[in-house]
């Protein structure tokens, strides 16, 4: 009995966790970055701190749920679906700073609720997009490996080894030579080389042989 084909556009596994490992390099910059520039515009009381770390957790689960069923129902190759993510997130990432200064100019006298409500919108499509990225490479892992809980779970170390490999470099190097606006440049420039990797290999694995 002969083994099923793989599929044409298949990534290998060690380049996958290579590429979420940089994911979450990159993604632990943002929030570092982006949370101190949203309490530096909104204000530090404690009712700041939690309407702007609510915002982004209350994104990156609306992200993982929606990537869940985005991976179910994708009718493209999920590398390409993660690239397009990683695109989105980098893109963003370039535009972040002068965006969030602009809409603090606009809203300086907000307060409770409103904070929050000002902070969620601020990080919604990067966290969306972050939040996504989970269950998506988790579905194209499944589908080749067949074993759930190995692919939830090693992806996740990776991506959490990333961020604390991303932490350890702000704060011994990133932030105090780059700044914060060079540490989301550094790390919307992981992004970018991150989706023009993945979604190259997954254009050139479904060229015809």
């Amino acid at each position: 009995m002969t083994a099923p084909a793989l599929p044409r556009d298949r990534i290998p596994a060690p380049v996958l966790y290579l590429i979420f490992l940089l994911s979450g390099f990159a993604a632990i910059l943002y929030q570092l970055v982006w949370q101190r520039s949203l309490f530096r515009l909104l204000g530090t009381s404690s009712e700041s701190v939690t309407m702007v770390v609510t915002a982004f957790m209350l994104g990156l689960g609306f992200g993982s749920l929606g990537g869940g069923v985005l991976s179910l129902r994708a009718t493209r190759s999920l590398p390409f679906l993660f690239g397009l993510a990683e695109l989105g997130i980098g893109i963003f990432g370039f535009v972040s700073m002068p965006l969030f200064s602009w809409i603090a100019s606009l809203t300086w006298a907000a307060e409770g609720l409103t904070i929050g409500i000002i902070a969620f919108v601020c990080v919604l499509v990067p966290t969306l997009l972050m939040g996504g990225t989970l269950p998506i490479l988790v579905a194209y892992l499944v589908r080749e490996s067949r074993n759930v809980g190995k692919s939830v779970g090693f992806l996740y170390f990776i991506n959490t080894l990333g961020s604390a490999f991303g932490c350890f470099a702000a704060a011994l190097w990133i932030l105090g030579h780059l700044g914060q606006g060079g540490t989301v440049i550094l790390a919307a420039s992981i992004n970018l080389t991150v989706a023009g990797g993945v979604i190259g290999l997954a254009a050139l694995r479904r060229r015809p042989a």
